[in-house]
């Protein structure tokens, strides 16, 4: 049975643990998402928590970074490491000329829209290989787009992106996907130890109106007309992204 991370130490541990399940399942084009503020800029730590976890198992690992001085400064920060780092590419070099034959996979840290088509092109590059994005934000609108371009883009490589891992605080609870689980609604229950408690779990990713109609369903009491206690809800909320945050900076 899956459990509610009642850390993001713990949420980082679950991440690793379903993505290394989900390569082991098959899935070769994977994504990890903790979607709390400011976790882009811990983007070089997980990177560093997955590149170990893969290496520890004997796998020659390639981490990109989305330029050249996120990819140097990992290299500094680190010291000797038994993988390769470096970017993904640049207007001068190719992502081509980033992968070696001896590449077993690759962790990408942190790829935004502006880079969605050299992930793209590591995902053709890489072939059977294994591409892990962490905490991508390849999906910027404003980048990337509305018009059929953009739908094209989505069809044949963001919606094969399968996601191992996702994490997202909302109102009154919280979203969870940890492989091979589905996607789960938890609910803010003090009474349980994490805080949490399993509402309900879905096939797909629950998303615009209809995860406020679900929200409203799970805590609204049937027969009651809308009588949760709005500010001490948001409270909770407030206070659940702080711990994240305080948990990022230790």
């Amino acid at each position: 049975m899956n459990t509610f991370p009642s850390t993001l130490d713990l949420a980082v541990e679950q991440a690793k643990e379903a993505t290394k399940n989900a390569i082991s399942d098959g899935y070769k084009l994977i994504q990890v998402e903790l979607v709390v503020p400011e976790i882009a800029l811990q983007s070089e730590a997980l990177a560093l928590e997955f590149a170990s976890l893969f290496a520890d198992d004997g796998l020659k690992v390639k981490v990109m970074f989305p330029d050249t001085g996120a990819a140097a400064l990992a290299k500094r920060n680190w010291g000797e490491q038994p993988f390769q780092v470096t970017d993904m590419g640049s207007r001068f070099t190719s992502i081509e000329t980033q992968v070696a034959p001896e590449d077993e996979i690759f962790v990408v840290a942190c790829p935004s829209s502006v880079e969605v088509d050299r992930a793209e092109k590591l995902s053709q590059i890489a072939a059977d290989r294994p591409v892990v994005f962490l905490i991508p934000q390849l999906e910027d609108v404003a980048v990337v787009g509305i018009g059929l371009a953009a739908r094209q883009l989505r069809e044949r490589f963001i919606k094969n992106i399968y996601s191992s891992y996702y994490l997202r605080p909302i109102e009154d609870g919280a979203i969870l996907r940890c492989h091979p689980f589905g996607w789960q609604i938890w609910l803010e229950n003090e009474a349980e130890a994490t805080n949490y408690e399993l509402a309900t779990e879905l096939a797909t990713k629950p998303m615009g109106e209809d995860l406020d109609r679900l929200m409203m369903q799970l805590t609204t009491p049937q027969g009651e007309d809308n009588q949760r206690l709005q500010p001490k809800k948001k409270q909770n909320l407030l206070g659940n992204l702080q711990k994240f945050l305080k948990a990022l900076s230790q």
